[in-house]
C-alpha cells in the first residue's frame, strides 16, 4: 500500500505504508481488531462441552471427550461422550444432582437437537476422598 505525501519542493511522493512510524497505541488497536477478525468458531463440541460443564455447576472436571459422526436414511449427527470428574464431598454431591438432571436438561445448542442424553456409567470411590467419575453419553441431531 502506498501513502502520498507532499513535499513542499518537490511536490507528491509515494512512500510505502510500512515505512510511515504509525503510534504504539494506533498499533495495538489495529492489531485488536485483527484478532476480533479471526478468531475461531466454537463447534459443536465446544457447545456440547460448555453446556455439560455448565450443568455441572462448574464443579466437575472434563477427562475425556469423544465424538463420532453417524447417519441414518433420514437423520445425521453426532455422539458424544464424555467423561467428568467430581472430587471432594460438595462436588459429588453436585456429580448426583448432574447425574439426576441430565435425562430430562433442554440443551441449546445451535442447529442441532439432542435426541437423548443418558448416563451410561458411575465409579464412585469414598476413600480417602469422595470421587466420582460419569460418563455421559449425548446423541445429536443436525436441524435442517
Amino acid at each position: 500500500m502506498l501513502i502520498e505525501t507532499k513535499s513542499a519542493d518537490s511536490g507528491h511522493i509515494d512512500v510505502p505504508a510500512d515505512m510511515i512510524d504509525t503510534p504504539p497505541a494506533t498499533q495495538s488497536a489495529r492489531a485488536a481488531r485483527r484478532a476480533r477478525r479471526y478468531r475461531p468458531r466454537r463447534t459443536t463440541s465446544d457447545r456440547v462441552r460448555e453446556a455439560l460443564l455448565k450443568l455441572a455447576g462448574g464443579r466437575g472436571n472434563l477427562l475425556t471427550h469423544e465424538e463420532k459422526p453417524w447417519a441414518s436414511i433420514t437423520f445425521s449427527g453426532s455422539r458424544h461422550e464424555l467423561v467428568l470428574e467430581f472430587d471432594g464431598i460438595a462436588a459429588c454431591k453436585v456429580g448426583e444432582e448432574f447425574i439426576a438432571a441430565l435425562p430430562e436438561h433442554e440443551f441449546h445448542i445451535p442447529s442441532q437437537l439432542v435426541a437423548d442424553a443418558t448416563i451410561s456409567s458411575v465409579e464412585s470411590n469414598y476413600t480417602p476422598e469422595p470421587h466420582m467419575q460419569v460418563t455421559a453419553v449425548l446423541l445429536l441431531l443436525e436441524e435442517s
